[in-house]
């Protein structure tokens, strides 16, 4: 395995990160026919753990906050406390009821006191906002996170998705205050979703910003051919609407990975995931795990340096498209339409 720094801070983190999203209980709220209990998930955290894999993710809302509980469960089992970095994220609500999500004070410091309690652990390591709140003020959300951070509840705090104005918006606030910048951007990047690398990560990598990408193989649509389906495939709503079918650019894409793929004797995953690591501003590609062979290639995907040639075949056929994965169910309605009044 591989280790680096996350941004400019002093943490840790080997270079493959494990998404836990795919860990819970699909009776607590988070469908999919994929999603795997405890016991079948036991083994991913036991061979990323074996594979030198350091770094774990998951988020308040994932599986009504299951994910949060075998993740810490399963963590506290096999792995030494101050040997690992453990990640969660709060913004999304965990009920339909006002203060019950968002990025006020009062939701931030219910939702990490909520985390640790799942997770039956005195701390993160790394605690991200999961989206924007357009409700609440940013000198709010950083202030808090701040406390959070001076309380000892969590080592230090990330992003995930947003515009790049709006993450400047939030580091400036912190610094012109002495409050706690992020030290880590958590984005939608893939072969199939590249919209990041025109603004984002220049100013991550310009700022000491670790880039820690969600769905570098788009779902998994980048390993396996056009017309290959799986079950997660079928039933992930979320993916079908991040990733539409039969678009012809994307089909091209995900052509040239297997292309590439079959010349080496790589799977198409490895080869995905390899791209990553031609952007200097990555630092860990978050994946799943829900079969053998996804934690093998992932890790294999260390030790292929694509050529520039390979980059600009797996590059060419790519088109722009509208910015997606910003967006998820944030305050309760009624805390908007009060506050609209």
């Amino acid at each position: 395995m591989q280790f680096t720094r996350l941004g400019n801070s002093g943490l840790s983190v080997s270079r493959l990160c494990l998404g836990c999203m795919s860990y819970g209980d699909t009776s607590k709220g988070w469908h999919g026919d994929w999603l795997l209990n405890e016991e079948d998930s036991r083994p991913f955290f036991k061979g990323a753990l074996e594979a030198g894999i350091n770094f774990f993710d998951t988020a308040n809302i994932y599986s009504g906050g299951t994910s949060e509980e075998i993740t810490g469960k399963l963590l506290r089992e096999y792995a030494r406390r101050d040997e690992i970095v453990v990640a969660t994220k709060a913004y999304g609500p965990w009920r339909n009821a006002p203060n019950t999500g968002g990025l006020s004070r009062k939701s931030l410091l219910q939702a990490v006191d909520d985390s640790l309690t799942r997770l039956g652990m005195d701390y993160v390591d790394l605690f991200q906002i999961h989206r924007w709140d357009d409700v609440t003020p940013i000198e709010e959300t950083m202030e808090a996170l701040h406390d959070i951070v001076k309380s000892g509840k969590a080592r230090y705090i990330g992003a995930s998705s947003m515009f790049a104005w709006q993450f400047a918006n939030a580091q400036e606030t912190a610094r012109a205050n002495g409050w706690t910048r992020f030290v880590s951007m958590q984005n939608q990047l893939n072969l199939l979703y590249r919209e990041e690398e025109r603004e984002m990560l220049p100013l991550c990598e310009a700022e000491g910003v670790g880039v820690i990408p969600w769905s570098p193989l788009a779902r998994g649509r980048l390993t396996r051919a056009n017309d290959e389906e799986t079950v997660r495939s079928q039933t992930d709503g979320v993916g079908k609407m991040l990733y539409k079918e039969g678009v012809a650019a994307d089909r091209a894409v995900i052509d040239a990975v297997g292309t590439i793929a079959e010349a080496r004797g790589a799977a198409r995953a490895s080869v995905a995931l390899a791209w990553h690591y031609s952007k200097s501003a990555v630092t860990a590609p978050i994946i799943g795990a829900t079969k053998p062979r996804h934690i093998a290639d992932a890790v294999a995907a260390l030790d292929i340096a694509l050529t520039t040639e390979e980059v600009a075949a797996l590059e060419a056929a790519y088109l722009p498209k509208w910015p997606t994965g910003m967006g998820m169910p944030g305050p309760a309605m009624d805390q908007v339409t009060v506050k609209d009044k």
